[in-house]
């Protein structure tokens, strides 16, 4: 396999309806793993896909207020709750992967991650390497971690993309699939008048801010400013980042093989 790596995160808001509890969707999930499948038939990628918890996990962390560490007598079990709610997508996702004849295989950050404030501090990676040098897709997830300083804390995808893409040794490249046409002044689902954004850069990235609001419906990580953010600090150190429509038709394929469907954060 090339020295080249792809990380896909499928967006909680694309493969779940974060607005209902425990919902996935899974006619996005089953198009998506398609893309993938024939992006990979045409062309030899480096591949791991990781994927938010949207309407599984997010739900429960609010309830036991797991970002926030163990603040109470309910956080242990929580954390526990929470932990299983985040799996039972994976295995949605790793499901779907599988019935296209991909060689997907679950890896569960909790178990082989150890953060501090949040942020991994360790991350055992040899098991992700040999699955890369195999030619198999890995599909790690935003799942709860141990903290050194808080004892729980939530792992949002994007931290664990970002150090993924510093840490493996590879030239990285990341795609954010989500419900929307990239960035936009608006939300375009309800305001006709919103411009697509076709790159964030850091002349226009304070002004194209301020247009931003969270995601929808429950999210414990930040929501999407905070998600460029991170993308932001990746760019800076020279991985590209694309955020597109993963609803469309296609999109996901196009954007593998190197064609630009959506917004680009370069700095």
């Amino acid at each position: 396999m090339g020295k080249k790596l792809i990380l896909i995160k499928f967006g909680g808001s694309a493969i779940t309806d974060k607005l209902k509890p425990y919902t996935a969707n899974f006619e996005v999930i089953k198009k998506l793993s398609k893309e993938v499948k024939e992006a990979r038939e045409e062309k030899e990628l480096n591949l791991i896909i990781g994927h938010g918890s949207g309407s599984f996990g997010h739900s429960s962390a609010k309830k036991y207020r797991t970002a926030e560490g163990f603040v109470n007598d309910e956080s242990k079990y929580g954390i526990c709750v929470v932990q299983n709610d985040a799996a039972k997508l994976n295995r949605i996702v790793v499901n779907n992967l599988l019935n296209v004849g991909e060689k997907a295989i679950s890896i569960q950050p909790s178990s082989c991650c150890i953060a501090e404030n949040s942020k991994i501090k360790e991350f055992y990676l040899k098991p992700i390497k040999k699955l890369l040098e195999y030619g198999m897709i890995p599909i790690p997830y935003g799942d709860i971690g141990l903290d050194l300083k808080k004892e729980g804390c939530i792992l949002s995808t994007e931290e664990i993309l970002s150090h993924l893409a510093k840490n493996l040794g590879f030239e990285s490249r990341i795609i954010m699939v989500g419900k929307v046409d990239g960035v936009c002044t608006a939300d375009p689902t309800k305001d006709e008048k919103a411009k697509f954004v076709e790159e964030i850069n850091k002349d226009n990235w304070e002004e194209v801010k301020k247009y931003l609001g969270g995601s929808d419906g429950t999210d414990v990580t930040g929501g999407m400013v905070h998600k460029i953010e991170q993308g932001i600090e990746l760019a800076k150190e020279g991985v590209e980042i694309e955020i597109i429509n993963g609803l469309k038709e296609g999109n996901l394929k196009k954007c593998l093989l190197g064609e630009r469907v959506g917004t680009l954060i370069k700095w």
